[in-house]
């Protein structure tokens, strides 16, 4: 913008010296006109150089000693060296504004507790799979947990096998959500200052590797589903479905975070289904909509740390699409939420201790929406990371209500 400012500047000023020099050459131009046109000399020349040149000198004294004859022809000289010198120092802002406008260098990549501990040839795919970033673990396992402790009998606590069983299977299947996200937006990853470090868009891990690592991923979670009843195999295997679709909905919609909530609480049908072989849909549907409420919260807070980058790579979210409103939308997905929880908890007959775990839990989801800073990503970061107690105290809840 400065430099936008001095080349209009300078501009005039050069524009001034040409129309002097076409007055004085017609000899129309007065000493006052000729007073004028020195000043606009000194202005172009000092733009030109932080020196003054021999003509700047002598277009500052021209009033007092230009010669009687000649002056059209000097200053059609002068005229063409300060418009030489504005050419000049325009191309020179223009460079500077190209290079100040370039992507910025890609930060150092953080360096973790994987760094520190994993063999150096496999840290790329421990990245890959976010196993130093372990919040999105646990976001996709807590709707699990809910639903196991929600299925479990009134008095009893939760099967531990069962969550055993779905802590493994959500480390698999976000890492496995990981990995085809980020090749899917392989592309777009490098122009987005948070996400170029990435192992796949910086290189560290090739497309084909990412490929069969992604094989090894879904072989593994196949073992744990495997375990679980005929209609859970059904419905789990179901849900790769809405893991592939997700990355191209930020090229869709405004809503992706939405469809994320519609993948990641699938555990809420599924934990369920684990425990009786079917779902009680008068049950897990409140369930299954309280959490993408839920999502839609904690993932449109964390989409506000890229919007400036999503905005330039058409990449779309709530973050963009709700704006300055966000904090009003995010207040309602909470009370949805909350009342769904409710709903869900009503139909199971769960006790009071249940409803003081549900209100914690949302006194705390709203302490995120009033304090978060959406235009500060260290902020919106570490309300984000803040939703693991969310899950935990909705699970407390759960089983509080069924045991006391």
């Amino acid at each position: 913008m400065l430099a936008a400012a001095r080349r209009r500047a300078s501009a005039a000023r050069a524009s001034t010296v040409e129309a002097c020099a076409r007055a004085l050459a017609s000899g129309s131009a007065t000493r006052a006109r000729a007073s004028a046109c020195a000043n606009a000399a000194r202005g172009t020349w000092a733009e030109a150089s932080t020196s003054t040149p021999p003509r700047a000198a002598h277009a500052s004294s021209f009033v007092a000693r230009r010669p009687r004859t000649g002056d059209g022809e000097y200053f059609r000289s002068f005229a063409a060296s300060a418009s030489t010198s504005h050419s000049s120092r325009v191309k020179a802002d223009e460079e500077a504004s190209s290079a100040s406008s370039a992507a910025t260098p890609a930060p150092e990549a953080e360096n973790t507790w994987v760094d520190r501990v994993v063999p150096s040839s496999l840290v790329p795919y421990a990245k890959l799979v976010r196993l130093d970033r372990p919040i999105g673990t646990a976001l996709l396992a807590w709707p699990c947990f809910w639903s196991i402790a929600l299925a479990a009998d009134a008095g009893a606590l939760p099967d531990a096998r069962l969550l055993g069983l779905f802590g493994v299977g959500a480390l698999l299947l976000r890492g496995a959500g990981c990995t085809v996200n980020d090749l899917w937006d392989r592309d777009i990853d490098n122009k987005v200052s948070r996400t170029r470090n990435r192992p796949i868009a910086s290189g560290a891990v090739s497309v084909p590797k990412a490929i069969l690592f992604l094989g090894a991923q879904l072989a593994l979670g196949l073992g744990v589903l495997v375990q679980l009843n005929d209609y859970s195999k059904i419905l789990g295997a179901s849900s790769l479905a809405l893991v592939a679709a997700y990355p191209a909905m930020k090229r869709i919609t405004n809503y992706p975070q939405a469809f994320l909530g519609l993948t990641f609480n699938w555990g809420a049908l599924l934990g369920w289904a684990a425990v009786h072989g079917s779902c009680d849909w008068g049950a897990v549907l409140p369930l299954y909509a309280s959490g993408v409420a839920w999502t839609l919260v904690y993932d449109t807070i964390y989409a506000h740390q890229d919007k400036h980058d999503d905005a330039k790579v058409g990449i779309k979210s709530t973050a963009l699409h709700f704006g300055k409103d966000t904090k009003k939308y995010l207040g309602a997905f909470a009370l949805a939420g909350t009342s769904a929880l409710c709903a869900s908890g009503a139909y199971v007959g769960l006790d009071y201790p249940f409803y003081v775990g549900v209100a914690t839990a949302t006194s705390h989801l709203f302490w995120q929406i009033a304090t978060v800073d959406l235009d500060d990503r260290e902020d919106c970061a570490a309300k984000f990371r803040s939703n693991s107690t969310y899950g935990a105290l909705v699970f407390a809840g759960i089983v509080a209500g069924k045991v006391f």
